[in-house]
């Protein structure tokens, strides 16, 4: 059986924080970091002087943690595509697995926020595009790290003779993640072109997508198994003999929802309300045995990597004491 992971992802409001969380991250045994790739979130703003909250650039932050870190991997969740030309991509990420001395997961997803693509001058196709789109950079990535002069022409990419050396030093290559949950276009990209899939979600709306992606595995000649499964979601890590509902209701009280985004569709959706137990279903929450039973539903999935958000230094350092454990030692 394959091993189980736990990795953190890591806000990047400024470098000190960042590297505080990794180097904490890192000492308690995580996996994997994870940097989210975006150049600002309008939402988020201070309660008081109402300002942007500061957000630093992902591929920087990436190679900083990377020297500065010996075992832990390092990864994008998930690097725009849109946002770097594939072969600027492949050269950043091939640069990193060598900073790293091969730490690097490679992470990278068709985008979806429109605004951020509007402020910083890029161009918003429909979604069927960015996801061509996406297939293609994934081609030109594979072959930059693995031929001595690749060259590739498609309809949106091209590249000739492009010498992308030193080559990343994981062989073949990196581990290539693709996250989203659009079941038409975007899961079959994943079937034909990724050694990972990411995503957030319920089990139930996990074990939905997986059947789907499944389907396409089947259509395109590919083992399903092959394919490592991954779930992103939040952390809300409570005592033993707290009184869960109560304690969540109070803190999602003061919380926005989230986009929930699928890049088939043509637009982000939002959940209507906020509810406990919408909030309950697609995250980890509760007392350690509650959060020990969550991933035990998604593991009977055969998803293995699981990438914690909203942690605190107490719910690091509790989960990597009380429910980590649990888990590795099978």
């Amino acid at each position: 059986m394959e091993k189980i992971q736990f990795g953190i992802e890591v806000d990047i409001p400024n470098f000190e924080y960042a590297r505080k969380v990794t180097f904490e991250s890192e000492a308690l045994g995580f996996d994997s970091v994870w940097i989210y790739d975006h150049f600002f979130w309008e939402g988020d703003r201070d309660a008081e002087t109402e300002q942007v909250s500061d957000l630093l650039e992902c591929t920087t932050v990436m190679s900083a943690l990377a020297a500065l870190t010996r075992r832990v991997r390092i990864g994008s969740l998930v690097m725009c595509n849109s946002y770097r030309s594939p072969s600027l991509t492949a050269k950043i990420a091939a640069t990193l697995d060598v900073i790293s001395n091969g730490r690097l997961e490679f992470a990278i997803g068709a985008g979806w926020k429109e605004n951020e693509y509007t402020a910083y001058g890029y161009s918003f196709p429909k979604p069927a595009v960015r996801i061509a789109q996406l297939r293609e950079a994934v081609i030109i990535i594979k072959k930059m790290w693995t031929e001595e002069k690749p060259s590739f022409t498609g309809k949106y990419y091209e590249i000739k003779d492009a010498l992308c050396e030193p080559k990343p030093i994981q062989k073949p290559y990196p581990p290539i993640w693709i996250g989203g949950g659009g079941e038409r276009l975007l899961l079959k990209v994943v079937a034909e072109l990724a050694d990972g899939w990411n995503w957030y979600g319920s089990p139930k709306e996990c074990a939905h997508k997986l059947d789907v992606l499944r389907g396409h595995c089947a259509n395109v000649g590919r083992d399903f198994d092959e394919i490592k499964k991954s779930w992103t979601g939040e952390l809300f890590l409570l005592p033993k003999g707290s009184k869960v509902r109560s304690e969540v209701e109070e803190y999602l009280s003061s919380k926005e929802e989230p986009p929930i985004w699928d890049t088939d569709s043509k637009e982000i959706q939002k959940l209507e309300a906020r509810d406990l137990d919408t909030y309950v279903s697609r995250n980890i929450v509760g007392t350690p045995d509650d959060c020990c039973s969550k991933i035990e539903e998604y593991l009977k999935l055969g998803v293995t990597r699981f990438y914690l958000e909203g942690t605190t230094t107490k719910s690091r350092g509790q989960f990597a004491k009380e429910i980590m454990p649990k888990f590795q030692a099978t």
